[in-house]
């Protein structure tokens, strides 16, 4: 199963949009670590779970990641945790059977 995920840096007062075949917390738990040294995400330590979107396919999760990046809307990413028929529809758009 793949997901969308999206953190939240209260430090850096940003989200971050990412996919992932792993399960968001681990995958959370590698963006608040050194396991990507020198990427974006070290400046943003510590980062929390904002959202998470389970996916059907690698496919749909990027489809969905991209759709939210190109969006580049805080409200957008509010909107999308707030209303889960936000969620649905998102993930009816880019279904991938």
């Amino acid at each position: 199963m793949h997901h969308v995920y999206i953190l939240y840096s209260k430090t850096l007062d940003r989200f971050y949009i990412g996919n992932t075949d792993l399960l968001p917390e681990k995958r959370l738990e590698q963006h608040n670590s050194s396991f990507n040294s020198g990427s974006f995400t070290t400046k943003g330590i510590p980062w929390i779970l904002f959202l998470e979107i389970p996916c059907q396919s690698r496919l749909q999760a990027r489809q969905v990641e991209l759709h939210i990046k190109k969006m580049k809307s805080r409200k957008y990413i509010n909107n999308l945790k707030q209303y889960s028929e936000m969620r649905i529809k998102l993930l009816k758009r880019f279904d991938s059977k």
